[in-house]
């Protein structure tokens, strides 16, 4: 792995992480209400995130794919 996928992985990771820790603060601290600016930037975690590890996937196995034809 290089540089720049391992820079990609952790801010995935770190983005998910955040995103789950603010929703259970929220959800705990807030009266058991999730507020709509809380659930937005969760599913914007979520959408990074799959789009960080689900490109680099789809990439490599189109990459490997072309090398042994």
């Amino acid at each position: 792995m290089n540089r720049k996928d391992i820079i990609q992985y952790t801010t995935a990771c770190v983005m998910l992480t955040s995103g789950i820790v603010l929703a259970f603060l929220c959800f705990f601290f807030n009266g058991h209400d999730i507020t709509d600016g809380v659930l937005w930037y969760v599913a914007q975690t979520i959408v990074y995130a799959g789009s960080i590890f689900g490109v680099s996937i789809y990439i490599k196995s189109k990459f490997e794919e072309i090398q042994q034809k």
